[in-house]
């Protein structure tokens, strides 16, 4: 099936700034591709280029080889579901979904078919006859799917297709994509949502776009991987942030030293040490930094355990700080620790931890689960010998 190749793409909108910079992008065939961003970065204006719902500014978008800046959307041979799902209420579920086949002047039996196959894979054989106010916000999004399915395309794009739904739905309509994209193996799917729980889920490519002022210093992609690689090895603060829940923990910090071994820094509040393994190639004694930690990899400290964190002799950064907040989550809480000058530092602890407001904690992190960002925002390299955190 298709591939999509982007060269320099760009959008502006009249005199003003481009909301899309300097975008290059391959999307493979079979490829589950996620455009993942905040509100605002322009991840369904490209989503609509690829589909010719938009011109393009500048640059080439290229589907299975073919330049198609200039070619109509119904001849891209894409299919795309829209949020809001754009059924026509006046027809029937069939009806629907047999419509865009009518148009091409499909043979009948051939639409019957397509409809009948569609409706089987989406669990929707029961519901061929009702109209879409007669569904649920669930069964409205199959049927959406199920219209683009029997165009059998090359591509599928999907504009937040669960936004409209419950929590409970979005996540059996998430599982049920992901099994669509297993069963139709040589259909690319390129997907916008603002949802990391999505894109990690169901990504095989991550496509993380900048918005405000970062997108006009550094372009509109902020890093492009697979989820655990910008989990793992985020490219800046910017990405660390984003990806992850909660959000990765921000201090201040100052190089005190760079050795073969990695570098070491001094928090700024509150006086701790840690040698963090990663290059110092970028950085200067004295520098100032931000060092980073994500929640789920600070661990409590209890009396007569051994904490995983320090095992296989790696040097670990240790914090004792005052309990200010504890949510419950049943088998895990999030603990929100006093950090000196008032930030918060929010750990993950086990459920049966029995913390509360007011306490004392002690948390260890392996420092190889740390991270440094250098005062540009861009994260200092890991060493080549650093193991990816567990």
């Amino acid at each position: 099936m298709a591939s999509i190749s982007l060269r320099g793409v760009q959008k502006a909108y009249g005199e003003n700034a481009p909301v899309i910079r300097n975008v290059d992008l391959e999307i493979g065939r079979n490829e589950f591709c996620v455009f993942l961003g905040p509100s605002g970065c322009g991840k369904s204006t490209l989503l609509r280029m690829i589909a010719g719902l938009e011109d393009v500014t500048d640059g080439d978008i290229s589907i299975g080889g073919k330049l198609v800046n200039d070619v109509p959307a119904a001849q891209r041979g894409v299919a795309m579901v829209f949020q809001s799902y754009a059924l026509f209420p006046h027809m029937t579920v069939y009806e629907n979904m047999a419509f865009g086949l009518k148009l091409a002047k499909t043979p009948k039996a051939e639409i019957d078919r397509k409809v009948r196959e569609a409706a089987r894979i989406l669990q929707l054989e029961a519901l061929l006859e009702r109209h879409p106010k007669a569904l649920s916000g669930g069964q409205r999004q199959r049927v959406a799917i199920g219209r683009a399915i029997v165009r059998e395309p090359g591509v599928f794009l999907f504009d937040e297709p669960l936004s409209n739904l419950d929590a409970t739905l979005r996540g059996q309509t998430r599982i049920e994509i992901a099994r669509l994209h297993r069963q139709f193996e040589q259909a690319s799917v390129v997907y916008v949502t603002h949802d990391q729980i999505e894109a990690m889920t169901l990504a095989d490519k991550i496509v993380l776009l900048h918005s405000g002022k970062d997108t006009e210093r550094y372009g509109s992609i902020a890093q492009v991987g697979a989820p655990l690689e910008l989990y793992h090895r985020p490219a800046s603060r910017f990405v660390a942030g984003f990806i992850g829940s909660p959000r990765m923990n921000f201090l201040p910090a100052r190089v005190t030293a760079i050795e073969t071994n990695g570098v070491s820094i001094t928090l700024d509040e509150s006086g701790e040490t840690v040698r963090v393994p990663v290059q110092g190639a970028r950085l200067a004694v004295g520098a100032p930094v931000t060092f980073g930690v994500r929640p789920e990899h600070l661990e409590l400290v209890v009396e007569g355990v051994a904490p995983r964190a320090s095992v296989n002799g790696q040097e670990a950064l240790t914090i004792a700080r005052a309990i200010t907040l504890v949510e419950e989550l049943g088998e895990h809480s999030y603990v929100h620790l006093e950090q000196p000058g008032g930030a918060v530092l929010v750990a993950k602890a086990p459920g049966d931890a029995r913390l509360s407001s007011g306490d004392s904690a002690q948390f260890r992190a392996n420092a190889s689960a740390c991270h440094l960002f250098a005062e540009d925002g861009i994260a200092v390299a890991p060493l080549a010998t650093a193991d990816q955190p567990a």
